[in-house]
């Protein structure tokens, strides 16, 4: 039997908030009394020049080691040192996500005061391949090995324009799932149902955004991961019929999100279609969208179409 969570665990939240400025002369400190450790870099958001800045951002370090990294991965003491650990994820221990296979030490390390550092350690030999993350600053180079890096910026994470076939793809594969998420509702099977609609349907639905998104920005913006930064770029009535698509466990809800999907793929597809001169299966979305139509409408139990 597991044992009875604690109520009377103290919350953690009151210790006080390291600084940024605190947390990155923390992880210098760390680089520059270890022999080990030949250079510091920063990556992610705390890069990002463009990314807001919040107290919840994480601090995505790699630091580059002569030699092997495995020392720092046998011993997991090692990552106490930056604080107070909440929580630790050793994702290269883990079978489930599998691991990455390079067999690098990395730690991802929430603290006690809210602080979170995601710390990768590489053989610096390693650094040919990892330097094409374009949100990288050098904070410490002891060698001069790295070298100077350009400014940061998001240019690896911009939407890259479709081919017609990455068009096709899309649009094919969302009027294809769309019937498995209006068959779950109509079954009445809620977690079926919904882990279609805001999987597998929107996974296509976001896909197409970006794309939109892509050619009014010039392709020039980062829309985020996830689509974090839609309300930003998108019309208002688009970003309105957005939000229709998130629902809560209500069915008549979720047929309604279904629904508020197809119209929002749709628009955004024609968008895109017209721009490229791709052309847009109509056909598909018209026999699908009546498919849908059809099974909301189709009374429990029912044991024909008709």
């Amino acid at each position: 039997m597991s044992p009875a969570y604690n109520e009377n665990i103290p919350n953690s939240y009151e210790a006080p908030l390291r600084s940024e400025q605190e947390m990155l002369d923390l992880i210098l400190t760390v680089a520059r009394a270890d022999e080990r450790i030949r250079a510091v870099v920063l990556n992610g958001s705390r890069a990002n020049p463009n990314a807001p800045r919040d107290l919840l951002q994480d601090f995505d370090v790699i630091y580059l080691v002569r030699g092997s990294s495995e020392p720092f991965r046998a011993d997991r003491d090692w990552i106490g040192q930056f604080g107070e650990l909440m929580i630790l994820q050793l994702p290269e221990e883990m079978g489930d996500p599998p691991p990455s296979g390079n067999y690098d030490a990395v730690y991802l390390a929430q603290f006690m005061d809210g602080n979170r550092i995601d710390l990768s350690v590489y053989p610096l030999e390693r650094w040919p391949e990892l330097k094409n993350d374009s949100l990288s600053v050098l904070l410490l180079d002891k060698d001069g090995a790295i070298g100077a890096l350009p400014p940061a910026s998001e240019a690896s994470y911009l939407p890259t324009p479709p081919d017609a076939k990455a068009f096709a793809d899309c649009c094919n594969e969302f009027w294809w799932v769309s019937p498995y998420a209006a068959k779950g509702l109509w079954r009445r099977e809620l977690p079926y149902a919904k882990a279609t609609l805001d999987e597998n349907v929107r996974a296509q639905l976001m896909k197409m955004l970006r794309w939109q998104i892509g050619i009014q920005t010039g392709f020039k913006i980062n829309p985020g991961k996830e689509g974090k930064y839609f309300e930003r770029y998108l019309p208002p009535e688009q970003w309105a019929l957005l939000l229709r698509t998130y629902a809560d466990a209500d069915y008549s809800r979720n047929w309604d999100a279904l629904e508020a999907m197809g119209a929002l793929f749709r628009q955004a597809a024609c968008f895109v279609a017209e721009h490229y001169g791709f052309d847009y299966p109509a056909g598909e979305d018209e026999r699908v969208s009546a498919f849908l139509r059809r099974i909301r409408a189709l009374p429990p139990g029912a044991k024909t179409l008709d």
